[in-house]
């Protein structure tokens, strides 16, 4: 393991929700007739500068998280578990860059890939919180498997418009990013 590498790394896992979550509510606050309970986050991402705030900032959103999980397999080295979460959440980034490519506009792209990143967003915390639990990090494994059942579970309920999954499903892995990407800033293990 290249322990440089994977602080270096670490930090995307702090600065990747920031950046997604910033652009978003600056993309929301171009957008006067959004609404949290009738709308798609995707339909910030149709027309002019809202989708050009929108759609960038999911790319660039997902390259950052593309950046996170390459440190993240650099941590799990040697372990089959951890990078397999770890291919996970990259591909999850990848899922998530190609719904800033393919607006909702463009279908059925858009919808696969957005159906794609929401259901690889849950399983690499799963596998993720395998990998932790197994390797000291109880704490963080166990927050994990919390932040992925949220993410997967808000979907069973019903909504008039499905903004507020999306967010809550973003700032459950938000959550286990951040801590994560702090610990690997710190990283002395090896």
């Amino acid at each position: 393991m290249n322990v440089e590498r994977v602080r270096r790394l670490g930090l995307f896992g702090i600065v990747t929700p920031l950046v997604g979550f910033f652009l978003i509510l600056l993309a929301i606050s171009t957008a006067p007739w959004f609404s949290w309970t009738g709308n798609a986050l995707s339909d910030l991402g149709v027309s002019g500068l809202t989708a050009t705030i929108f759609n960038g900032g999911l790319m660039a959103t997902a390259l950052c998280m593309m950046a996170f999980s390459i440190g993240v397999w650099e941590l799990t080295e040697g372990n089959t578990v951890g990078r397999t979460g770890a291919g996970a959440l990259f591909l999850a980034a990848v899922f998530l860059f190609g719904i800033g490519v393919f607006p909702e506009t463009v279908e059925p792209h858009h919808l696969i890939f957005s159906v794609a990143f929401f259901v690889a967003l849950p399983v690499s915390m799963f596998v993720l919180s395998a990998y932790m639990i197994r390797s000291g990090m109880k704490d963080l494994g166990y927050l994990s498997v919390a932040a992925g059942i949220v993410a997967a579970l808000i979907w069973a309920l019903e909504w008039d418009g499905v903004a507020i999954p999306e967010a809550v499903s973003a700032l459950m892995t938000s959550v286990m990013s951040v801590i994560l990407g702090y610990r690997m800033r710190k990283w002395d293990k090896y």
